[in-house]
């Protein structure tokens, strides 16, 4: 059953963070919760599908402030072609300096770290994204395929690919085709596993940076769902978030 197929497969590849990424996971966690505890942030970064994990970190149940996401929307499609179309970004990211412009309007200093996620890891934007923040003193992070990293060359004119300019590079695990299952007779594969790969290592970072901030004697400003919380919690960490906000900006 094809369905069957892709579980298995799905199953064997968070089987495979599990036992090869785990430290990888742990000193990001650290790192991570490094930055939060001093006053710094998380930034959050993806383009195309890649912005999936994004999503689902901030603002989302069971994650809390310190995170902060940055979202282009010709980043992300809105539409198949035309306008917000994902053909107009897919030429977008591999384009040289965008990333540059991004990140003009977001101030990142020696406090703060960054979580890229890119299952290529190739395109000029997310490798820019590392180098730009590195630049600004920032610690960097990167989510991609590692297979992809040793078969692929490099696209981008440093000859640099995503985990090169990253300091803690986690695997996702992934092939390079990104769909999992096959069928006989053709060459291409169906359903894609670096969404589920991607957020299944963003929530275990999440948990991390949790559990290791409420070690350090901090608690969280968490987002919890309307169904168990206080009505107004949710409104307090929006506006702590937008007063953050403000104060770095200001």
């Amino acid at each position: 059953m094809s369905a069957q197929q892709y579980l298995d497969s799905i199953t064997a590849i968070i089987s495979k963070i599990r036992t090869t990424q785990a430290e990888k996971i742990e000193a990001a966690g650290e790192m991570f919760a490094s930055s939060i505890a001093k006053g710094g942030r998380v930034y959050l970064f993806g383009s195309g599908h890649s912005v999936l994990p994004v999503l689902d970190v901030f603002p989302r149940y069971g994650s809390f402030l310190g995170f902060y996401p940055i979202y282009d929307p010709r980043l992300m499609w809105f539409n198949v072609v035309g306008p917000g179309g994902a053909r107009e970004l897919l030429w977008l990211e591999r384009q040289e300096g965008y990333a540059r412009i991004i990140l003009a309007s977001y101030e990142l200093g020696t406090s703060d770290s960054i979580l890229i996620f890119s299952h290529g890891g190739l395109n000029a934007v997310p490798v820019e994204m590392a180098m730009v923040a590195r630049e600004k003193g920032a610690r960097v992070v990167s989510v991609s395929s590692h297979q992809n990293y040793r078969q692929a060359k490099a696209t981008h004119s440093s000859q640099k690919k995503l985990a090169d300019v990253s300091e803690i590079a986690i695997d996702n695990c992934v092939p390079p085709e990104d769909a999992l299952v096959s069928a006989d007779g053709i060459s291409e594969r169906f359903a894609a596993g670096s969404t589920v790969a991607a957020v299944s290592i963003a929530m275990s970072l999440v948990a991390e940076v949790g559990m290791r901030l409420v070690e350090r004697g901090e608690r969280p400003l968490t987002f919890v769902s309307p169904n168990v919380g206080e009505p107004n919690h949710n409104e307090q960490v929006f506006q702590e978030y937008a007063r953050n906000l403000a104060r770095r900006n200001s």
